[in-house]
């Protein structure tokens, strides 16, 4: 198995979701591994998914579960041995409203979903991503420019960027303490998923303007790009210029 680069994607079950477009981009690669982790991988998409591409495995993983990310770490070890990359994507965004609107309830399911999952996450899976043989291991969070606090982008979307915030904060912590980690937050640009979309017409706009294959293609050219020397840091799944939606017109975001 160690001539295979082993992943793991967490909140992959959503045909239209960036997490499915990732593990289906990377099951399509030669000598992967990848571990597609859904609160239901029974579900019909990674069912389908896994028909069409023996290397994909399913995984239950249900956010900040830690008996669910603990079994699904013994899984992979048991299959695999180890990780190469971990791409912790699973997020939600259901709330819109301002810091003194939003319900403390929906800042806590913001919270447990985009923060404190990556913790519960990352604590599974640490001795698998230390184990890798490529000696870099690399975990990478799925973020948000709502997160960024020095490209403030006001979305009125208080318990959403707050909890992406906390999640950087957390990323970079990550890398800070554990040198033998390649750790970076991307970006994946505004995306025309469910969750994308719904957000974009809470502030008055049809559709997010970027494609889901567009931003999976962007972050996984940052994802394979990543060396200890870019580490730590948040980065733009690409040179948004000229979009209009954002002024984000650099490759790294000021967390």
């Amino acid at each position: 198995m160690s001539n295979k680069t082993v992943y793991l994607v967490s909140g992959s079950n959503r045909v239209n979701g960036i997490g499915y477009a990732l593990a289906a981009t990377l099951a399509a690669r030669p000598n992967t591994i990848v571990f597609a982790g859904a609160r239901d991988p029974a579900t019909q998409s990674l069912k389908d998914l896994a028909a069409k591409h023996s290397n994909v495995h399913p995984i239950k993983l249900t956010s900040g579960d830690v008996a669910d990310n603990a079994a699904a770490a013994a899984e992979i070890e048991k299959i695999a041995g180890h990780l190469d990359v971990v791409i912790a994507n699973a997020g939600i965004s259901k709330y819109f409203g301002s810091p003194t609107s939003t319900p403390l309830s929906e800042l806590r399911d913001h919270w447990e979903v985009n923060a404190l999952s990556l913790v519960v996450l990352f604590q599974a899976v640490q001795k698998l991503l230390l184990a890798s043989p490529t000696g870099a291991p690399k975990p990478a969070y799925i973020s948000s420019v709502a997160g960024s606090i020095g490209n403030f982008w006001n979305l009125n979307a208080a318990a959403y960027g707050a909890s992406k915030a906390a999640a950087n904060y957390l990323v970079k912590a990550l890398d800070v303490e554990n040198p033998a980690l390649v750790t970076l937050a991307i970006q994946p640009g505004w995306v025309a998923t469910d969750m994308g979309n719904a957000g974009a017409v809470a502030n008055g706009i049809p559709q997010a303007p970027v494609g889901v294959e567009d931003s999976v293609a962007g972050i996984l050219a940052r994802i394979d790009a990543a060396k200890k020397e870019t580490s730590g840091r948040f980065w733009n799944y690409q040179i948004e210029s000229g979009e209009r939606f954002s002024d984000i017109t650099s490759d790294e975001i000021p967390w």
